[in-house]
């Protein structure tokens, strides 16, 4: 796995196969890192392939540890953000020579591919978002994984800032909705979309809906969990329609 330094952060990143690139964001919450995709964080298998395997056949499939995740390393600071992340996305891209890409984001992964798609929509070919996390009315939940991240950070260096960390949680789960964009910039955004939609309490259904009421280019697909080859398909497919 390369290590490569973009930034302040030092990226671990997986990268595999050849083709259209595509990046590869993990669920997992603020613990997002490769080896998510095939795991849960207690450790048991996903309900559902791995894409990055799956992907690899007939793309370059480029899959990083987010910064202080897996083996990822980066200091906090009180002004980081979504634009932090999307930052190092971008930035690592950049340092392989990718310029268009397609992303997979799955969870959290999904906030972070809507911030590329705001930030960098010239280089965004298309972004699938796999059980997006967010607030709707009364269902969703805030950075559910931001304490457990914090103490393993704590563990790690018990002089972390506090209040590094309270500006960090503030400004990724301080807002609503998806979080890391508004609606009126999911209304606007050209950037096709295949959502594959989220059934509970950490991806709510109601975002999922959402989503694909407002973005003008999206498709839905649900219940894809229990159909493996459907989600698959479901991938495969809506990439071959929109290559890079």
């Amino acid at each position: 796995m390369p290590i490569l330094n973009i930034g302040n952060a030092e990226l671990h990143v997986d990268i595999q196969g050849q083709g259209d690139a595509v990046l590869a964001l993990a669920p997992g919450g603020m613990l997002s890192h490769r080896e998510l995709w095939r795991v849960t964080r207690d450790g048991r298998p996903r309900e559902y392939p791995d894409p990055v395997a799956a992907l690899a056949s007939r793309y370059r499939v480029i899959a990083p540890d987010q910064r202080n995740a897996g083996r990822s390393r980066a200091p906090v600071l009180a002004s980081d953000g979504w634009t932090t992340y999307a930052r190092d996305h971008l930035g690592l891209l950049d340092a392989l020579g990718v310029q268009r890409f397609h992303v997979i984001g799955s969870c959290i992964g999904s906030s972070f591919a809507l911030k590329l798609c705001e930030l960098a929509p010239e280089r965004v070919a298309s972004a699938i978002l796999q059980q997006p996390i967010g607030i709707a009315g009364q269902e969703g939940k805030r950075g559910e994984s931001f304490d457990q991240w914090a103490d393993t950070l704590r563990e790690r260096d018990p002089a972390i800032d506090d209040h590094a960390l309270e500006g960090l949680r503030h400004n990724l789960f301080g807002g609503d909705f998806v979080f890391s964009v508004s609606r009126d910039f999911v209304r606007r955004n050209p950037i096709p979309l295949l959502i594959l939609g989220g059934n509970d309490p950490l991806h709510p259904r109601a975002v999922s809906l959402e989503l694909a009421r407002l973005a003008p280019a999206a498709t839905l697909v649900e219940d894809w969990k229990a159909q493996p080859q459907r989600y698959l398909d479901a991938i495969q497919d809506f990439l071959a329609r929109h290559p890079a």
